[in-house]
């Protein structure tokens, strides 16, 4: 059987970590997907399939893109075999899909994972036995990971498009202890008041993320434009529509000049790493890294962002040196009274350590670890003068 491809519009999911939501819409609505809904976890878009393509390549940062199949009451097991059946499964699996099942519940009644797992993948099987008049599949075709997710009695079933989550950049091949996942270190900056006008220091940077994404975002640079996705070898996804977005990546790339990222670290190690993921991302040349340990961190710029994760002292053994730098920031933060700070940390009495009360704070998950985002905004820097020369018309 032949599959359909048209321009139709689909339901898709952005899969995000918990707190990023506001950020992966706000995300969407820069590519032009307006019509979104937030819940916990996901943000659900409608697009054409060029869409899958898009916001692989470019959604910063979500975990992952998945197509939305459906969703229906499920109170019991024949219900949940009947509602996955009657889904339009032969629309996006070909006859030699490998589609493998996992799932989770939630305040459901059906709580059996594995048994939920099973019911789906029966279903699925029954229903292209009906579209492809055949009585088993090979499944040694493209690989449609299919996921049930049960929460408070309603099934979802979602198709990811994606593989392997979306922090998987490429360019971060050597890991260093406690690595920040791209797709947060992204969103910190996303959630700050920095542009690539603006200086910008991590006096923390480690292996370099949170400088190596902020360059990304000034240069424009597709953050998926070096790996490929799941959909990428989809017949119903055409090589034609990940071509087109490939090029329309590459043409929206920068390639002015704006103010140097730095990152600095005490460990020289890591900062070793950080310049070679720096070059990996195409972004070496934008990013000053150097040995500096925090109690001598300066600068003469004025209205600048610092962006940092910092020791949280979660191991045994290093709470009492995160201690020691969270009490060097009071007096660090007032030698920026101009800057704008922003650390992510999961010691609750941050604020009272630094002496400083946040502006704005947000609670986020680096990995399973529950922080806050402090956020301290400086003034907002006076607007450049305009030169005669910028007003003439020729």
């Amino acid at each position: 059987m032949e599959l359909r491809v048209n321009s139709e519009k689909i339901g898709l999911v952005a899969l995000t970590a918990f707190g990023l939501e506001a950020v992966v819409s706000r995300e969407l609505k820069q590519l032009g997907y307006d019509d979104h809904t937030i819940t916990d976890g996901r943000v659900a878009f409608s697009a054409d399939r060029s869409a899958i393509c898009r916001a692989n390549l470019w959604l910063r940062s979500a975990e992952r893109i998945a197509i939305k199949l459906g969703s229906f009451p499920a109170n019991d097991f024949g219900e949940l075999f009947d509602g996955v059946k009657a889904l339009s499964w032969a629309d996006w699996l070909p006859e030699n899909a490998a589609f493998p099942v996992q799932g989770k519940s939630k305040r459901s009644k059906l709580h059996s994972v594995p048994d939920c797992q099973s019911i789906v993948k029966k279903a699925i099987v029954e229903s292209l036995k009906h579209t492809y008049s055949s009585q088993w599949f090979a499944e040694n075709g493209p690989k449609y990971s299919v996921e049930v997710s049960l929460v408070n009695d309603e099934a979802t079933l979602l198709i990811d498009t994606t593989g392997p989550g979306l922090h998987k950049r490429g360019y971060r091949k050597l890991m260093g202890k406690a690595p920040l996942k791209e797709t947060l270190a992204a969103a910190l900056v996303q959630l700050s008041y920095w542009n690539r006008d603006r200086p910008f220091i991590d006096p923390f940077c480690g292996t370099g993320t949170i400088p190596i994404e902020a360059a990304m975002i000034a240069r424009n640079l597709a953050p998926g434009r070096n790996r490929e996705f799941a959909a990428e070898s989809w017949p119903v996804v055409p090589i034609e529509l990940w071509k087109q977005a490939r090029e329309e990546a590459a043409d929206v790339e920068r390639r002015d000049s704006y103010e140097t990222l730095i990152g600095t670290d005490a460990d020289d190690e890591v900062l070793s790493l950080a310049r070679y993921h720096a070059r990996q991302a195409g972004v070496d040349a934008d990013i000053h890294f150097q040995q500096k340990s925090f109690a001598d961190l300066t600068t003469k710029r004025e209205y600048g962002c610092l962006i940092t994760n910092p020791p949280y002292g979660e191991r045994s053994g290093e709470l009492e040196e995160a201690l020691a730098i969270y009490h060097s920031m009071s007096d660090i933060f007032r030698l920026l009274e101009t800057w704008s700070i922003y650390v992510l940390t999961s010691h609750s009495q941050f604020e009272q350590i630094v002496g400083r009360q946040a502006g704005r704070r947000r609670k986020l998950y680096n990995g399973r670890i529950a922080c806050t985002y402090y956020q301290f905004p400086g003034p907002r820097p006076p607007k450049k003068p305009v030169s005669n020369a910028e007003h003439s018309v020729d």
